[in-house]
């Protein structure tokens, strides 16, 4: 296993990541997310991971689309690569893969995408599109990452699915960097289907470390049957919370929680039956959270980065141990604390790391 990789959530939507009343230092708009990316780059992040929203939900009443903000901090930033997320029926894939294309040739080989099927159900009836039952709209959502590989890699395209069709159509030109990466979230049955079939990132919500395994190892057996089991590398969730001892980290967390804005945590907790609930064996994302791990609306608190720079650096290392190739973080006052976690946490997780290969160097996590 490689060195693990560090991504942040992009807070292009209001409220910041946490459905709190509890005051927080975290804008929105394109100023504030500008500075955060050009800190997280110059703390040691490797990704951003920008959200996609078009209808307030957990109490976010604005939110920037994700590619066109990707796009602008492409332009103000060098190294670090944009991950924009994505929902399959509000976007046609043919147009979809041309805008990935355009913007990883703007941005020199840095974009990604995170394929998000859709749970809001709103924001597809409100722009006039079909809602699909939960594993329908998986089957829909791997159509459109078959789409976007071959328009990405081949010369012409020719696809005929049951939710789309592309008929000999060229894209040119093409990313520069072979084919972008392709991530994907969701924890029900689908969703791992999908994942072992078509992505290159498994997205987990927050979890812990059995509750990884479980998924990890579902995932891996399933790739293993597509031929795919080396092609697929996996990603947690997890709201970082770093102070100078644990008894404060604690505190906010408790802070945050008894501050909860309990009418949006429940109206979120609401439009998400449409998610893993509404799968055919009632599992999946959100299905057993409770309103705690509502707060953080995809469940980080259980990851348990709170606490010591030391005890949040350790913890990362228990989950690289298990597997886990990349740490999506997200944080409450986002200036101070995104620069506080690349500036002491990444640091002590690649020296655990160093340390830990020449422990085991052959051993195989």
């Amino acid at each position: 296993m490689g060195d693990l990789k560090f991504a942040y959530w992009v807070p292009n939507v209001s409220g910041g990541l946490v459905v709190s009343n509890l005051p927080q230092k975290t804008g929105w708009d394109f100023e504030s997310n500008k500075r955060y990316a050009q800190i997280a780059e110059e703390a040691g992040y490797d990704y951003a991971l920008l959200q996609t929203r078009f209808i307030a939900s957990y109490g976010a009443e604005n939110q920037l689309e994700a590619i066109t903000l990707a796009a602008a901090l492409a332009s103000v930033t060098k190294k670090i690569n944009l991950i924009s997320a994505v929902h399959p029926g509000l976007w046609h894939p043919g147009v979809y893969a041309k805008m990935i294309a355009t913007l990883d040739n703007i941005s020199n080989g840095r974009a990604a995408l995170n394929v998000v099927s859709g749970w809001l159900k709103q924001e597809f009836t409100g722009y006039g599109e079909p809602w699909l039952e939960h594993d329908e709209r998986y089957r829909r959502a791997e159509e459109f990452i078959q789409v976007l590989k071959s328009m990405w890699t081949e010369e012409k395209t020719t696809f005929k699915g049951d939710f789309y069709r592309i008929n000999e159509a060229p894209l040119m030109p093409k990313p520069v960097n072979g084919r972008p990466p392709v991530f994907q979230g969701g924890n029900s049955k689908a969703a791992r289907r999908m994942a072992a079939k078509y992505s290159d990132w498994y997205f987990m919500n927050g979890n812990t470390l059995e509750g990884f395994k479980e998924q990890m190892e579902d995932v891996k057996s399933l790739a293993r049957d597509e031929g795919r089991e080396n092609e697929i590398k996996f990603a947690v969730n997890g709201f970082a919370i770093i102070r100078d001892t644990e008894e404060e980290a604690v505190q906010l967390l408790r802070d945050i929680v008894s501050n909860a804005d309990t009418k949006a945590v429940e109206g979120f907790k609401e439009a998400v039956k449409e998610a893993g609930q509404s799968s055919k064996e009632k599992e999946g994302m959100w299905a057993n959270s409770s309103f705690e791990d509502l707060v953080q609306y995809n469940d980080g608190f259980k990851t348990g980065l709170i606490g010591t720079a030391e005890q949040v650096s350790d913890r990362i290392i228990e989950l690289k141990k298990i597997g886990i190739d990349l740490v999506l973080t997200g944080h409450f006052h986002y200036e101070e604390d995104l620069k506080r976690f690349g500036e002491e946490v990444i640091p002590l997780v690649k020296k655990k790391e160093s340390e830990l290969e020449i422990k085991t160097p052959s051993a195989t996590y």
